[in-house]
C-alpha cells in the first residue's frame, strides 16, 4: 500500500524533474494522467539500507568461467598465486562455451603444413589483420592445452561443468558464481581489483587483486537465435572505463540462424549443444563474413542461400572481396567470378592450393542472418595487448579468449575449432604471466572513498524513484543496430544516423536506467555497456574508409591496402571523449 500511495502522490512536476526533464514519450503520456505513468515509476524490492558489502583479497582475479578463466586459473595457481574465479554464469556453462563443440589441436606429426606455412596461409585468408604471434602462439600450444582437457574428461560429456570442476576442485581454487562484476578498480595507475555484486545474496561485493584476468568474452546486442545472449562487452567496458585500449569492433560476425524458428537460440543450436567437443586439424578457410549480408541486401532472398561454401548464393553484382585461394568448389561470390573485387592498389587473391568442402558445423538448413548481431570475429576484438603475453596498457590487467583482441585468426574465420583452442591458450599464457607479476607486487588494498564511489555507482539505478526500464532500452538499442543495412552493409550516413541515436541513449537514458531488484540492476550495467560498444562499433565503422574481411562499406567497397592495412584502437582521453588511433598490422602499440 505504502508504493502504491507513493505512485498516486507524486506530481507531474516533480515526476518530470526526476526524469531530467525528459521529453518526448514522457511528456506525452503523463498528459494522460498518472495512472499511466505506473511503468516509469521505480518501486525497488530491496532495503538499501540493508544490502551487505564484502571485501575479499586475492593475487590473481579471474573475471569468467569458460574456457579461457578456466586456464587462466588453473595456471595462475600452478605457478604460486592465490586465485579467485568470480563468474556471472555457472563454471563451463555460461557464455559461448556450451556452445564450442570443436577444438583445434595442431599436431606437428600429423599436418601437411609446418607451423611457419600456417602462420603465413592463416595471414593471407586474413588479408593481413590477423597477429602473426597470436597466430602462432595459438597453434604451438594447442595440442598440449587438448591433452589436459583429455585428462579431465572435456571430451566424454556434452555438458563441460563436471570436467572444468575436476582441476579447479583438485587445487581447491574458489569460485564464486552468478556474480556481476560492474567495475574495475584501478588506483596508482595500476589495476588493484574490481567491484560489483551477489544476485542471490543482495550484497555488494570488493575484490583486492594484485592481478586481474578478464576473460569475460566478447558479446552483442542480445540478439535472438544464438547462444551469447548473457554476454554483452562487460570486461571490454569497464576495462576502457578505466584506461584501457580496445580495439576491433568494426569487424562483424557471420553467424546466422535457422529459418524455422529463428529466435529460439535451442532449436536453432541444439544440434550443437547435445554434441559431444571433438578436435579439428588444419582446415584454413575464409568463412563468416559479410557474403549472405551483402546478398540479402540487394535481392531480399536470404533463405535461398544455403550455409557458407555450398554454392547456393544468388549472384548479384559486386560484393566483399574473398582471396580466391579460399574459393572453394561451387562456391562463386557475390561478385559473380572467383575471388571477387580485388584491393585498391594491388592484384588478384592469392595463388591457388586451399582445401575444404561444406559448411562450419551447425551451418546446414535454410538459414537467415543477424543471430549475432553485435559481436566481432572471435578474438579480432577486445583489449589490446601491448606483447604476447595477454597483458593489456593497465600494469596488472590481463584478458584472454573473446575478451582479448589478440587477431589471433584475424578479421575473418580463418580456421575451425581455433576459437576454442586460442581461448584455452591464451588463459593459460594470461594466467602464468599474471602469477608472475604478481610476485613484484605487495598487497594492496582498495581506499575507503575509491569503494564508496563506486558503491554509489553501483547501487545508483535502485535509487531512481522513476526512470527507464533496461529491458526498453536494450530493444529501442536493437531497433537502431541490428537492421542489416546498418551493422553488416555499411555506409557514411545511415552510420551517422544510427550514432546520432546512441549518442542519445548514451547522454539522456543511461543516466536514467532504473532497477528494482538485483537482476535488474545486472540488466541496467548489461544495457549500459552494450550502448557503448555501439557507439565505437560506429564510430570504428565509419572510420575505417576501406572493405576488408568481415567489415563491409557500400560506399567504399575496395581494400585499401595504402592506407588501411592498420588495427583501430579506441581509448578514453583525459576528459572521459572516446578517441581512435591506428596500430599497424602486427606491431605491438605505444605504451
Amino acid at each position: 500500500m505504502k508504493n502504491k500511495t507513493k505512485k498516486n502522490n507524486m506530481s507531474r512536476r516533480k515526476f518530470i524533474t526526476l526524469t531530467g526533464g525528459a521529453t518526448g514519450g514522457f511528456a506525452a503520456i503523463s498528459a494522460l494522467g498518472m495512472s499511466s505513468l505506473d511503468w516509469a515509476i521505480n518501486n525497488p524490492e530491496i532495503n538499501l539500507e540493508s544490502l551487505g558489502i564484502d571485501k575479499t583479497s586475492t593475487d590473481v582475479l579471474v573475471i569468467g568461467s569458460g574456457m579461457a578463466g578456466l586456464f587462466a586459473a588453473v595456471k595462475a595457481h600452478d605457478a604460486g598465486a592465490k586465485v579467485l574465479m568470480v563468474s556471472k554464469g555457472r563454471l563451463g556453462a555460461s557464455g559461448q562455451t556450451p556452445f564450442a563443440k570443436g577444438i583445434f589441436a595442431f599436431d606437428p606429426e600429423k599436418e601437411d603444413l609446418s607451423l611457419d606455412e600456417f602462420v603465413v596461409k592463416v595471414s593471407r585468408s586474413a588479408l593481413g589483420t590477423n597477429n602473426n604471434a597470436y597466430t602462432r602462439q595459438m597453434a604451438e600450444h594447442s595440442l598440449a592445452r587438448v591433452n589436459e582437457l583429455k585428462e579431465w574428461g572435456f571430451f566424454d560429456s556434452s555438458l563441460y561443468n563436471k570436467s572444468f570442476s575436476k582441476p579447479i576442485e583438485e587445487r581447491n581454487i574458489i569460485v564464486q558464481e552468478r556474480i556481476t562484476i560492474t567495475h574495475l578498480i584501478k588506483e596508482n595507475d595500476k589495476v588493484v581489483g574490481a567491484a560489483g555484486f551477489s544476485i542471490d545474496e543482495q550484497k555488494v561485493l570488493f575484490y583486492e587483486a594484485k592481478s586481474v584476468i578478464l576473460c569475460t568474452g566478447a558479446g552483442g546486442f542480445k540478439p535472438n537465435g544464438f547462444p551469447i545472449c548473457d554476454l554483452t562487452h562487460d570486461g571490454t567496458i569497464m576495462a576502457y572505463n578505466i584506461g584501457a585500449k580496445v580495439t576491433g569492433k568494426e569487424w562483424n560476425d557471420g553467424h546466422p540462424g535457422k529459418s524455422e524458428n529463428a529466435a529460439a537460440c535451442y532449436d536453432g543450436w541444439g544440434d550443437m549443444f547435445e554434441q559431444k567437443p571433438s578436435t579439428t586439424g588444419v582446415e584454413i578457410r575464409h568463412d563468416l563474413g559479410v557474403e549472405m549480408n551483402y546478398v540479402a541486401y540487394n535481392n531480399g532472398s536470404p533463405l535461398k542461400m544455403g550455409p557458407p561454401g555450398s554454392g547456393e548464393q544468388t549472384n548479384v553484382s559486386g560484393g566483399p572481396y574473398k582471396p580466391e585461394e579460399f574459393t572453394r568448389q561451387n562456391d562463386t561470390p557475390p561478385g559473380g567470378k572467383e575471388g571477387g573485387r580485388p584491393p585498391k592498389g594491388g592484384k588478384g587473391g592469392p595463388p591457388k592450393g586451399g582445401k575444404g568442402e561444406g559448411a562450419p558445423p551447425g551451418m546446414g538448413g535454410s538459414i537467415v542472418g543477424g543471430s549475432s548481431a553485435g559481436m566481432a570475429i572471435h578474438k579480432s576484438e577486445g583489449l589490446v595487448p601491448i606483447n604476447d603475453q595477454c597483458e593489456s596498457n593497465i600494469p596488472g590487467l590481463y584478458a584472454a579468449g573473446d575478451a582479448l583482441g589478440s587477431y589471433m585468426a584475424g578479421a575473418i574465420y580463418t580456421q575451425i575449432g581455433s576459437s576454442l583452442a586460442g581461448s584455452a591458450v591464451q588463459g593459460g599464457v594470461a594466467g602464468e604471466a599474471a602469477a608472475k607479476y604478481c610476485k613484484n607486487i605487495n598487497s594492496i588494498k582498495i581506499s575507503t572513498s575509491k569503494m564508496k564511489e563506486i558503491e554509489e555507482e553501483i547501487l545508483a539505478p535502485l535509487k531512481l524513484e522513476a526512470g527507464y526500464s533496461p529491458a526498453w532500452v536494450t530493444q529501442t538499442l536493437q531497433g537502431i543496430m541490428i537492421p542489416n543495412f546498418i551493422i553488416y552493409i555499411k555506409k557514411e550516413n545511415l552510420l551517422k544516423a544510427a550514432l546520432a541515436y546512441v549518442e542519445e541513449l548514451r547522454d539522456h537514458h543511461i543516466p536514467m536506467l532504473r532497477a528494482s531488484n538485483m537482476h535488474e540492476l545486472r540488466l541496467v550495467h548489461e544495457t549500459k555497456n552494450m550502448i557503448i560498444s555501439a557507439e565505437m562499433k560506429l564510430k570504428a565503422s565509419i572510420m575505417r574508409t576501406e572493405s576488408r574481411c568481415s567489415h563491409y562499406r557500400l560506399d567504399y567497397p575496395e581494400m585499401d591496402n595504402e592506407n588501411w592495412q592498420v588495427w583501430l584502437n579506441i581509448f578514453k582521453d583525459k576528459n572521459g571523449a572516446m578517441q581512435f588511433e591506428k596500430q599497424p598490422f602486427n606491431t605491438w602499440p605505444e605504451v
